[in-house]
């Protein structure tokens, strides 16, 4: 079972994802408030302020939020949510910003750091690193 503290960090990671090209696309919005809504958070004192875009969040803030969703030790299982859920916001607007790879690419190696044995969610992990790389070669 999932906590409801994850499930709000989970958020936040994913506003920050939002945020770190810049801006928040419109289908990201829409996205990002589909998701507070269905984890009844769109009103949390926390939340509001960063899905209503009265605070922005640096990548600085979105990488320790990864850290603490991740924590010391990492599952498989949260990992691969990590990655799916980073996954759809970045592509609810049909474009892949560079700013957005690195951050995939750079969830992949904290998953590598923390994980000591080979489980199913990193040959998952890899094949989405090496789909980003793909992308950031072919925008140069």
């Amino acid at each position: 079972m999932v906590s409801q503290a994850n499930v709000k960090t989970l958020l936040k990671i994913l506003i920050g994802v939002a945020w770190i090209d810049g801006k928040i696309q419109p289908e990201e919005r829409r996205h990002l408030d589909r998701i507070a809504a269905e984890q009844e958070l769109a009103q949390d004192p926390e939340i509001k302020p960063l899905l209503g875009g009265l605070v922005s969040v640096t990548s600085e803030q979105c990488y320790g939020w990864i850290q603490q969703y991740l924590g010391s030790h990492p599952t498989g299982e949260s990992c691969q949510k990590l990655v799916e859920a980073i996954s759809a916001l970045v592509y609810s607007d049909g474009e892949v910003a560079i700013e957005e790879a690195k951050l995939l690419n750079r969830v992949q190696q904290l998953a590598d750091a923390h994980s000591n044995s080979e489980t199913p969610s990193k040959a998952v992990l890899g094949m989405v690193r090496q789909l980003y790389r793909d992308l950031v070669g072919q925008a140069r």
